[in-house]
Parts: structure tokens; sequence; C-alpha cells
């Protein structure tokens, strides 16, 4: 069995949260930004440095490949994203694009026997932060492999258009253009010139951390489904109009919200997570009893029985008045759980239970770029634990032995999965 370099890891979570560096210990790395191409430069630096060929597409993924001992076998590839959520951590993302580099880099000094050509990769815009939506380039390149009702949610030319959200007259497309390292549509991943992915990441939650396991074997990514929950009222002097009289949006879903909680918990599943995140209000002034009242409802689970339980809750708000207000409830949208390939969990597992590594089967509540490269080639993922449950924000940490573990098990996986033809 192999291992990568605790000191080697080190350095690298050193150098790569200069790019970016927010000031409290976190990063903000927008895709396509100037910090965002520091850290490729980087990247690069480091990977030509071993002799890898560096190659990008045209969505500035890019792609750095140590070739195999026989010619013609289809690369194995490893990577994620190194753009960052606004005051994001170090780990999220990252992890996975300096796993990567690690692995390539062991396999160049230890000078370890390899059929497959192996491939280090940078997904582009994964958090979708600047440019949404999330996983735009994962969904692009894999648009033509994906079921056909989520095809439009990544359609090229409405990807191209997707407007910044800090300055909204530049489109994704044009900053694009700009920037260096975009390249040609033939680099991309295919299923023709790629065996499998494999991804490893920060678990951003607290679950292994609580059951004091050091790796998750990822076994899937939950099934997810996004409603708006609708109130209709009408609008009311606040301080002539009296309470019993009034149809107060607000009041309405405060309530709605409250029997929503109490229904969903009393399905007993403790695995089940749902989130009120966003919420919009009209006309949002305090002498004015709002008229409407819209939120979000994230529900995940990984069993589509469950989800449907949790809809028929959701649907039930419709055939009642809610301080006498009607509620609305639509579909933003939604999708299947997806499993990882089982070959190549069974190669983690392998791997992880031969480095004498405490260990558990995990699924991932949160969303990927392996998720959508799952429809085009088989695909795996490989956790490292958060501490505190962390992520999304500049406390996010885990431990430098962590995350070379985590390297260390993809590198060992990726060599079993080399055997195949």
């Amino acid at each position: 069995m192999y291992r990568c370099n605790v000191e080697s890891m080190r350095n690298k979570i050193e150098t790569f949260s200069k790019f970016g560096d927010a000031g409290h210990g976190g990063i903000t790395r927008y895709a396509l930004s100037p910090e965002d191409k520091m850290a490729r430069d980087e990247w690069v630096r480091r990977m030509e440095a071993i002799g890898a060929t560096i190659e990008t597409d045209d969505l500035a993924n890019m792609y750095a490949t140590l070739p195999g001992s026989e010619p013609g076998l289809k690369r194995i590839v490893m990577g994620s994203h190194c753009d960052s959520v606004k005051n994001g951590g170090n780990y999220d993302g990252i992890l996975g694009v300096m796993s990567a580099m690690e692995v390539l880099e062991t396999v160049a000094r230890e000078n370890i026997p390899h059929r497959h050509p192996l491939t280090a990769m940078i997904f582009t815009n994964e958090e979708g932060s600047e440019f949404p939506p999330c996983m735009m380039c994962s969904g692009i390149m894999a648009h033509d492999y994906m079921p056909e009702r989520f095809r439009d949610n990544f359609e090229y030319s409405k990807m191209m258009a997707s407007k910044s959200i800090l300055t909204p007259e530049v489109t994704f497309g044009e900053r694009l253009a700009a920037f260096p390292y975009k390249g040609d549509k033939t680099n991309r991943m295919s299923p023709e010139k790629y065996k499998a992915l494999f991804e490893t990441h920060i678990e951003q939650g607290p679950i292994l951390e609580d059951a004091g396991k050091d790796i998750g074997v990822v076994t899937c990514v939950l099934g997810q489904m996004l409603y708006r929950v609708k109130f209709y009222g009408f609008a009311a002097h606040a301080g002539t109009f009296p309470m019993k009289k009034r149809h107060d949006a607000f009041h309405a879903a405060a309530e709605a919200l409250c029997y929503l909680h109490e229904e969903i918990d009393k399905l007993g599943y403790e695995d089940l997570v749902y989130t009120t995140g966003e919420v919009v209000i009209h006309p949002c002034v305090n002498t004015v009893i709002p008229d409407f009242f819209d939120f979000s409802i994230d529900v995940r689970h990984e069993n589509p029985e469950v989800l449907n339980k949790v809809r028929e809750i959701l649907f039930s708000l419709e055939k009642r008045e809610w301080q006498q207000c009607k509620c609305e409830v639509v579909l933003g949208w939604n999708r299947d759980t997806v499993y990882w390939d089982k070959k190549l969990v069974g190669y983690v597992r392998e791997a992880v239970e031969e480095l004498g590594i405490s260990h558990m089967d995990i699924n991932s509540g949160a969303g990927h770029d392996a998720q959508y490269i799952s429809y085009m080639i088989p695909t795996t993922m490989i956790f490292a634990p958060s501490d505190k449950g962390l992520s999304h924000c500049e406390p996010e940490h885990t431990s430098v032995e962590q995350c070379t573990n985590a390297a260390s098990v993809m590198l060992n996986a990726v060599l079993k999965c080399d055997q195949e033809d």
C-alpha cells in the first residue's frame, strides 16, 4: 500500500489558502476571478514540475495527465473545484484538487507503475457563487448523458448567458472568453477518453466526526426536492385594520411552517433533512400588513418514498386556508438519488481497510460535480471529516493528517481501478 505525504499536503493547504484570503482564516475565490487564476497558476506550476501534460477545455476545466504504460487505455481522472463561496473555507472543493495533485506527485516521486493515464482535474464554477447555477460546467459536460428532464437546466447557451451577481452586465460567457485558461472543446472529459472519476471532498457535516471515523466511503448523493410555498392575502394599514379581519400572509406562512415541522417530524426519519433558507415578502414595509409571503423548502433523503411522504404533507397545505390566506405549493426542481458505481465504491472500501484507517459508509447530502459526471462515466467519492461539521464558512477545517489519509485512500483505490482494462 502507498501513502501520500503529510508535509506535502500541509504545504498545499498553506499555499492555496493564500489565493483569495479573506483576512479572517478563510477565502473568497469566485470562478474565473483573479484569485481563481492565481490558484490555477500554482496548480499548473506544480503539475508541470512532475512532467504532467496540461490541457484545458472550452469551459476552462483543466487536466494534468501522467501517461500510463499501455497506450490506448482510457484515463482515470481525479479532481474537484477550486472556486469557493463568499467567505468560505480552505478545504471545500480544493481538498479534492490538492488530493489529486498529491496522488500524481506520489506516483511520480515513487515511480509507481500504472497502466492507464492518470489525470488530476479542476472543474470550473462548481459553487456558482458569482455566476449561477452551481455545478455549472460539470452539468454542461454531462448534458447529453443526463436524464432529459434535467438537460434544459444546463443548456450551453443558457449557461453562457448567466449574469454575474456582482456586475449583472457581465455574463459567464464573456468572463470565460477573457479567461486565460479557456481552451478547446475537444479536450473535454468524455466516455471515449475517460474510464472513471474519483472525487475526494470534505464531508461538510458532523457524521464522521461524531462516529470517530477518519474516512467516509460515499455511496450516493441524496435525492433532493425544492418547493416554494406561497401565501396570498391582502394589504392594509398596520395601525387601523382590526386583527380579526386581517389576511396576513406573513402570519399565515409562519403558522404553516410550524405545521410543516410538526408533521414532517412525525414521519420519524432521523436522516431526513429539510430547510427553509429563503423568503420573499411584499410589500416589506413596517406599516403595511403583508399581502404576499413566499418561502423555500429544501428536502433531502435517499429514499424516494420518504420524499413522496413529505411531498404529500406539502401539498396538504393547499387544502385549507391559513389566517384567511390562500396557499400555493410550487415545485422549483428535484433530483433523484445518484448512486456511485459499486465497483469503484468497493475499491475505496478495500483501500481504506488495507490502509487500516477508520471508516464508515456515508451518503452525501450536498451536491458535487461527481453527481453529474456519473451520468457519463463510472464515478465515486471519498470524504474526509469536517471539524464540528462546519463548511461554507471560514472556520471550516480538516486536519492535515485526515486530508492526507483521504488522498492515500484515493491513490490506492485508483491503482486498483488501474488493474482493469
